[in-house]
């Protein structure tokens, strides 16, 4: 636990998943299919997978540092069926790529990534968003979730398929109708191209921008979160919860601003890319 020494999720092609990412082919041709994307989503299909990654890091921590750098307030996403403003938790930090352990090794604790993220206010979220993309939660498929946030809770939820395990989800505590993470993915991400869904988080929360019902990560404040009690997360506006969901919110039709403390709109995405 935080980060005694480096360790990495990866994941591995097995043949249920294969069927179930590739329901129409051979299984035999399933599970290579599945290992190429998994390959391609976790940059190990080039020449020099160790410089590639090593350069995406460096992006990664790029796009934090000037984030960090901002002190947005909020973020605001705007595209088809969604106009969301999410508010950022006081001292929020944003994080993302390569972390080092205690034992001063480098590592990514998850392997694909493209997100950089970060903690909202959990009472601070207003408006309404779409899902362009299925979550596959549990063995059930929820599909065009269109959910209403006021004051941080969601106050609406509908989907076309899975309304109902969506339903329950949301009425697991208090916490679980409230936001826990939002994070920033460009929509042109390897994953993303794939224009698979995996049925994997993992994978599928790398594939665009997205949102997490429920707990908020600790880390993601300043000093990372260090010797900060539960009270003291509270009282920065961190969500507590038993679920930590994601989901995906992003495409190619919406733009992110990053709302300033006096109230500017400055651009952070465009057209599901960053703006810089």
């Amino acid at each position: 636990a935080g980060f005694s020494t480096n360790w990495t999720i990866v994941s591995a092609a097995t043949k249920p998943w294969a069927r179930t990412v590739f329901p129409d082919l051979p299984e035999d041709e399933a599970v290579a299919r599945l290992w190429d994307a998994v390959f391609s989503a976790s940059r190990i299909d080039g020449p020099d997978p160790v410089a590639a990654w090593g350069t995406h890091n460096r992006d990664l921590a790029r796009r934090t540092e000037r984030l960090n750098g901002a002190r947005f307030s909020a973020l605001r996403f705007r595209g088809p069926g969604t106009d969301l403003t999410v508010g950022l938790a006081d001292d929020h930090e944003w994080c993302g790529g390569a972390t080092t352990a205690k034992n001063g090794i480098v590592c990514n604790a998850n392997i694909p990534t493209e997100e950089v993220f970060t903690t909202p206010h959990r009472a601070r979220v207003e408006g309404y968003v779409a899902s362009p993309k299925p979550l596959s939660y549990q063995g059930t498929l929820i599909d065009d979730i269109r959910v209403r946030f006021a004051e941080g809770r969601i106050v609406e939820a509908n989907a076309r398929t899975g309304s109902d395990v969506l339903a329950k989800v949301l009425d697991t505590d208090e916490g679980a109708a409230r936001l826990g993470e939002v994070a920033l993915v460009p929509a042109s991400s390897a994953i993303s191209a794939s224009g698979l869904l995996f049925y994997n988080t993992l994978y599928d929360e790398n594939a665009a921008s997205h949102i997490a019902l429920g707990q908020a990560y600790s880390k993601c404040f300043r000093n990372g979160g260090d010797g900060l009690s539960e009270s003291d997360l509270a009282e920065r506006g961190a969500n507590r919860s038993l679920i930590h969901i994601d989901w995906m919110i992003g495409s190619a039709e919406i733009d992110v601003d990053g709302i300033t403390a006096s109230g500017e709109a400055l651009p952070v995405m465009r057209r599901g890319e960053w703006a810089d």
